[in-house]
């Protein structure tokens, strides 16, 4: 790796947020704090990033790449939610998570019922988008407190007419049981998507199949409340939908076993098979859209981390991402978390090295998680990484 006291290192900070402790661009600052401190004459660029689930929005506003837009939906059990998401300053790009309409944290856990949660306030805030005139919707599609296969949000779409068909009608089951004032009929008419004048770009992180033992009801809805009678009834639920679609040409039988059709209580499915979705990787949305590439050239070393790093960080994650971007150019990596676990894994892996911010510091984590201790230690870290050349 090259001399840190050549003038004119080039170091990238790419950090995730340390979860339940400091931001992203908390850790950036913190980071770049230290490297300074040791070396003025360093070139340090922060980019502080997210892996495409929870804090998808605030990623790009902090690059300051969108301006912040609310909406009024409905909520998933159908109640008022203030949804917010994020408009490229063209216009052309609307920043989105799902959890803002209709995420687990809306919903208090004595009151979850995942038989009830619907993905209709995502639909109100996709059309909300596309009323303002955006082209391109990126969606990052963590944290649901749902599993009705997108049928929420393409009701809501059709009923806002920015589902478009022509002959191709089809009849879904009603998936859910809404509160009286907005229960629908038992059944509800949805077209065959036509149009293309629109790009969705899915930020998702899970490779679960729409339905069986590995897809949507049996792998998520547990974590969202439902017992084992439910699980069963909504995975029959994930099935009839998908041979529905099927059967009106709008999808075949392996788009319900594509990578990621499960993600969301199923909300994959309908956004690759209605809506002509791309699903990738979440981090790879975020790098891509922050121009991460070109941020790396010419750059000597990029440091990278989370709260934690195990063998689940080489699942794209953040530092994965990086990662691998870096490895394309030559570009050295270094892994600076908050705790490092499996370090044989990741030195495997490829990280050049690592480093625990915590290393040697004896005091319990409730003291080490403090954000003024965390960013203190980072701080004293990044300033020994340049003094011993990283």
């Amino acid at each position: 790796m090259k001399n840190p006291y050549l003038c004119g290192m080039k170091i990238v900070l790419a950090f995730d947020s340390f979860k339940g402790c400091l931001t992203a661009e908390e850790v950036c600052e913190a980071a770049k704090a230290g490297i300074l401190s040791a070396r003025e004459d360093a070139e340090v660029v922060s980019v502080p990033l997210s892996d495409g689930g929870e804090g998808l929005v605030k990623c790009f506003l902090r690059m300051g790449k969108a301006r912040e837009v609310s909406v009024n939906v409905h909520g998933p059990l159908m109640e008022e939610v203030e949804a917010i998401y994020a408009v490229s300053h063209d216009g052309e790009t609307a920043y989105m998570e799902m959890a803002s309409a209709c995420g687990l944290t809306l919903v208090p856990e004595e009151k979850r019922n995942v038989m009830d949660a619907t993905t209709y306030g995502l639909g109100e805030m996709m059309a909300d988008a596309w009323k303002r005139g955006v082209k391109h919707i990126v969606l990052g599609i963590g944290g649901s407190a749902t599993c009705d296969a997108g049928m929420g949000m393409l009701e809501a779409l059709q009923g806002q007419h920015f589902l478009l068909g022509d002959t191709s009608k089809r009849v879904l089951p009603q998936p859910l049981n809404r509160c009286r004032r907005h229960r629908l009929t038992d059944i509800v008419d949805i077209d065959q998507p036509t149009s293309t004048t629109s790009i969705l770009t899915v930020a998702c992180d899970v490779d679960n199949p729409l339905y069986g033992e590995s897809g949507a009801a049996y792998v998520f809805a547990p974590q969202k409340g439902a017992t084992q009678e439910q699980v069963k009834k909504l995975d029959e639920r994930l099935r009839t939908f998908a041979k529905e679609t099927e059967e009106r040409g709008i999808a075949t039988r392996e788009d319900a076993f594509h990578p990621g059709a499960g993600a969301a209580g199923g909300l994959g499915y309908a956004l690759l098979t209605y809506l002509g979705a791309e699903l990738k990787q979440g981090v790879d949305v975020v790098l891509d859209a922050c121009g991460f590439d070109d941020v790396l050239k010419g750059a000597d070393v990029v440091i990278t981390g989370e709260g934690c790093s195990d063998e689940q960080t080489t699942h794209g994650k953040v530092a994965d991402g990086v990662l691998r971007r870096a490895k394309q150019q030559g570009v050295a990596t270094v892994l600076m978390s908050g705790q490092i676990k499996e370090k044989d894994i990741l030195e495997t892996y490829g990280f050049d090295t690592l480093y625990g911010i915590n290393e040697g510091d004896e005091r319990p984590l409730s003291e080490l998680m403090n954000p003024d201790v965390a960013k203190e230690n980072i701080r004293k870290m990044c300033q020994r990484m340049m003094k011993e050349g990283i």
